[in-house]
C-alpha cells in the first residue's frame, strides 16, 4: 500500500512539470552586397534552442537558462565545415540582448565584431602578428542582423534528439567541405533538420535547378508545418538593425533569379526565346513564396508584434514631424501675412531638419568604445570637446550631459524605420518605445525643450499609446523559440 500511495505522488509530480520542449529554427537570410546583385540566393543558418557549445567546435546540451546556438556551413573560416555560435552575438555581436545598438554604422559593427571575436574566437581567427585584426570571412560568424534581414522558421523538435545530434557532430570530421552546388550552407542545414524530421525539407529540381537554396528550405519546412499541426510552429522576421548600411535585398531561388535578372532574361529571350519561355513557365508554374507575407516582427523587447501598416507609418511620420518640428515657428509667424509666414515656417523646420539629421555623420566620426559596464557607447567629437554617449537601450539614458547627440541618434534611428520599404520589417511597439525614448531624452535637454514644446505646444508626457499594444507577452530570447506563443 505504502508503495502504490508513493507511485501515485510520483506520478501526480511528474504529471505537474512542465514539458520539455525544443525547436529546431530555420534562417533564411537576405543577400547582400554581391550576393544581392548577382545570385540573390542569400545564406542558411539552424538555431537549435537546446543545443550549446563548449567551444564554436565541440557541442553540448544546453543548461536552463541557456539560448542555444546557431550552427552553419562556412568557407574559409579557419579550415573547418561547421562552426556554433550563441544566439545573440550571432545575431548582434554583443553578449547581452539590451547591449543592441540602436544605430549602426560599419565602423561601430566592425568594432563589436572584432572585441567579440578577440573575446571568444581568438583560437579560431587569432590576431594578426601585429595584434591587429585578421581579414577573412570571419565577419560571417556574428552580427548577422547588421547585414540581413532575417526570416525564422521554427519548428518543434523531440529534445531527447539534441544529444544525438551532439554526439554525431561531435564525432564526424569538421573540414571543410563547402561546394556551391552539392555542399552549400542550405545542404548542411537540410541535413540538420532532416536529423530530426526526416525528409520534412527537400531540394527543386525545377524551381533551383537541383541545388538546394535556403528559399527551398523556407518553403518545404512550411508545407512540411502545414502538414503536421501536432508539431507548434511559427514564422517571424528579426529585422536589420537600422543604421547607415546597406539593406539587405529580397531572397530568391536559382530560375527566380534569372527570370527576374533583366541582365540576364534580356540576351537569352534575344539568343534562345524558345529557352527564356521555358524558364519563364517552369517559374510562374512552380508557385511563388513571399516569406514576409503575414509575419509577425520580433521587437527590442523580445516579443512578437505586427508590422506597420501605410495608414499607421504616415502617422507616424506625421507624429515624428511634429515632435522634431521648432515649435518657435508657430511663435513667430503667429502675427504676419499668411505667405510669409508659410515660408518662414518652411525655412525652419527645413533648417531643424538639416540640425536633427547630422547623426550619421556624428557617428561616422565618433570612436566606438565600451563603457565601464561594457556596454558599447561611442565617444562624439564636436566643436573640439569629446563626449560619450550611450547608444544601447540599456545606457543611452546614462549620460545626461549627452542627450542633444542621444536624442539625433534615437532620430536617426526613427528616420530610418519609418522609410516605405523599412516600414514592413519594424514592429509597430518598436516605434512606439522610441518615441518613448525620444521623448525621454528631449525631456533632458531643458533649453531644447523649451524650444520644441513652449507654451503654445506643449507635448504630452505620458501619451496614450500609438498603436494597439500586442497581446503576446512572451520573451523570445530567454528561453529560446519555446517560450513564443506558437502559431499554425
Amino acid at each position: 500500500m505504502r508503495l502504490f500511495r508513493l507511485a501515485i505522488c510520483l506520478l501526480v509530480v511528474l504529471c505537474s512539470l512542465p514539458r520539455a520542449r525544443a525547436e529546431a529554427t530555420l534562417f533564411l537570410e537576405e543577400p547582400y552586397s554581391y550576393d544581392g546583385a548577382f545570385a540573390g540566393t542569400g545564406h542558411a543558418a539552424v538555431y537549435l534552442s537546446g543545443v550549446c557549445a563548449v567551444s564554436p567546435i565541440v557541442l553540448r546540451l544546453c543548461e536552463p537558462g541557456e539560448t542555444g546556438v546557431v550552427i552553419s556551413r562556412y568557407h574559409r573560416v579557419a579550415g573547418y565545415d561547421w562552426i556554433a555560435i550563441p544566439l545573440i552575438p550571432y545575431l548582434y555581436a554583443v553578449e547581452k540582448q539590451e547591449n543592441i545598438p540602436l544605430f549602426a554604422d560599419k565602423k561601430l559593427v566592425a568594432f563589436l565584431r572584432d572585441r567579440y571575436r578577440r573575446d571568444h574566437l581568438e583560437a579560431l581567427v587569432p590576431d594578426l602578428p601585429d595584434g591587429g585584426t585578421p581579414e577573412g570571412d570571419w565577419y560571417e560568424l556574428v552580427g548577422a542582423s547588421y547585414l540581413r534581414t532575417i526570416y525564422a522558421y521554427a519548428i518543434e523538435t523531440d529534445p531527447k534528439l539534441d544529444a544525438a545530434l551532439i554526439r554525431k557532430l561531435n564525432r564526424q570530421s569538421n573540414h571543410d567541405r563547402f561546394n556551391l552546388i552539392t555542399a552549400n550552407c542550405s545542404d548542411f542545414v537540410r541535413g540538420i533538420i532532416d536529423f530530426y524530421h526526416p525528409h520534412a525539407v527537400h531540394r527543386s529540381i525545377i524551381a533551383d535547378l537541383g541545388v538546394t537554396t535556403p528559399k527551398q528550405l523556407a518553403i518545404t519546412l512550411s508545407k512540411y508545418s502545414h502538414h503536421h499541426p501536432e508539431l507548434q510552429a511559427s514564422n517571424f522576421v528579426i529585422p536589420q538593425i537600422p543604421g547607415t548600411l546597406s539593406r539587405s535585398r529580397p531572397v530568391h531561388g536559382v530560375l527566380e533569379s534569372a527570370v527576374r535578372a533583366k541582365k540576364y532574361m534580356l540576351p537569352l529571350l534575344a539568343l534562345h526565346p524558345y529557352v527564356a519561355g521555358s524558364l519563364i513557365a517552369a517559374y510562374w508554374g512552380h508557385g511563388h513564396f513571399d516569406p514576409s507575407r503575414n509575419a509577425l516582427i520580433l521587437d527590442s523587447k523580445n516579443q512578437l508584434d505586427s508590422p506597420l501598416t501605410r495608414a499607421e507609418r504616415r502617422a507616424a511620420q506625421d507624429r515624428f514631424e511634429e515632435m522634431v518640428r521648432p515649435a518657435s515657428s508657430e511663435r513667430v509667424t503667429e502675427h504676419i501675412p499668411e505667405r510669409i509666414a508659410e515660408l518662414i515656417s518652411e525655412h525652419i523646420t527645413d533648417r531643424a531638419n538639416e540640425i536633427d539629421s547630422h547623426w550619421p555623420s556624428l557617428q561616422a566620426a565618433a570612436e566606438p568604445t565600451l563603457d565601464a559596464s561594457g556596454e558599447p557607447m561611442l565617444q562624439v567629437r564636436s566643436s573640439g570637446d569629446t563626449t560619450p554617449v550611450g547608444i544601447a537601450r540599456s545606457n543611452i539614458l546614462g549620460v545626461p550631459e549627452s542627450a542633444e547627440f542621444a536624442a539625433d541618434l534615437v532620430k536617426a534611428r526613427l528616420s530610418e524605420e519609418l522609410k516605405a520599404g523599412a516600414s514592413r520589417k519594424t514592429a509597430r511597439s518598436d516605434v512606439e518605445s522610441d518615441f518613448a525614448l525620444l521623448r525621454q531624452l528631449l525631456e533632458l535637454q531643458p533649453s531644447r525643450l523649451a524650444n520644441v514644446a513652449g507654451p503654445t505646444h506643449e507635448i504630452a508626457l505620458d501619451p496614450p499609446p500609438l498603436y494597439p499594444q500586442p497581446s503576446n507577452d512572451q520573451a523570445f530570447f530567454p528561453g529560446g523559440l519555446a517560450a513564443i506563443d506558437w502559431m499554425p
